[in-house]
């Protein structure tokens, strides 16, 4: 089973160390700077084995050739955007295991917010990875893949079981409940969840991970119907 642990790292991006209970390995999820990290690590062990990256922009990569060469950990990301990517000791895709000590994990193909993300999923730990994908009330802005890819990639999340813990890659959660909101201002979940996630920023706790059986009830682009009512969401929220 995988301990999680959230890494605020510039603004309002998420890296995520993923810690192997049984063994103590780790992995880090798209670590955008090296310090944050860093500072973490040397209250769990100082150890780094793997970091799993899920697409290609800076925010996400930033740090983890860095990482790797101070820890000796593993790069693995897709082997699709091998190219774009920092060096990867282990090119992946689809269906591909990816384990962290006793903790076994698969990749999802997941296109929509870039055309060559990926997801980690790692059933046992009910832990999903998802980068700029999914979102706690949200999903990714579609930066180079269409409205298409991306509705099938949330199908294909939304249908992993509700106890997931959602592991995504920024602290949108606020605005993007306003946006919620805005389209259905009624919604007595969506109005209780406000009050959860005042009260966490207020805090200075982060809103994640979510759970996905919150998100498929309360995720409007989750909710939508069919690709056009998805489209019109996701050109609605990109002017929000």
């Amino acid at each position: 089973m995988l301990d999680v642990i959230p890494i605020p790292m510039r603004t309002d991006n998420y890296a995520w160390l993923l810690v192997d209970q049984a063994t103590a390995r780790t992995g880090l999820v798209d670590p955008a700077e090296a310090a944050p990290a860093a500072a973490i690590l040397s209250r769990t062990g100082g150890r780094l084995d793997y970091i799993l990256l899920t697409h290609h922009h800076d925010d996400h990569v930033g740090a983890a050739a860095l990482l790797a060469r101070d820890y000796g950990a593993v790069i693995i990301g897709a082997a699709a955007d091998a190219h774009r990517l920092p060096k990867l000791d282990r090119a992946v895709g689809e269906g591909n295991a990816v384990e962290i000590g006793e903790s076994d994990g698969v990749v999802m193909v997941t296109p929509g917010h870039t055309v060559g993300h990926i997801c980690f999923y790692f059933a046992r730990s009910q832990v999903l990875c998802c980068g700029d994908t999914l979102f706690s009330l949200g999903c990714g802005r579609l930066f180079e893949g269409t409205a298409s890819m991306m509705f099938a990639s949330l199908r294909r999340l939304a249908s992993l079981p509700p106890e997931t813990r959602v592991c995504c890659g920024h602290e949108y959660t606020e605005h993007n409940l306003a946006f919620a909101l805005s389209r259905d201002p009624d919604n007595a979940r969506l109005l209780a969840r406000r009050k959860v996630v005042r009260a966490r920023r207020e805090a200075g706790q982060p809103t994640l991970p979510a759970l996905l059986g919150d998100e498929i009830l309360e995720n409007p682009f989750l909710l939508a119907p069919d690709l056009e009512h998805f489209a019109n969401l996701r050109a609605a929220r990109d002017r929000f």
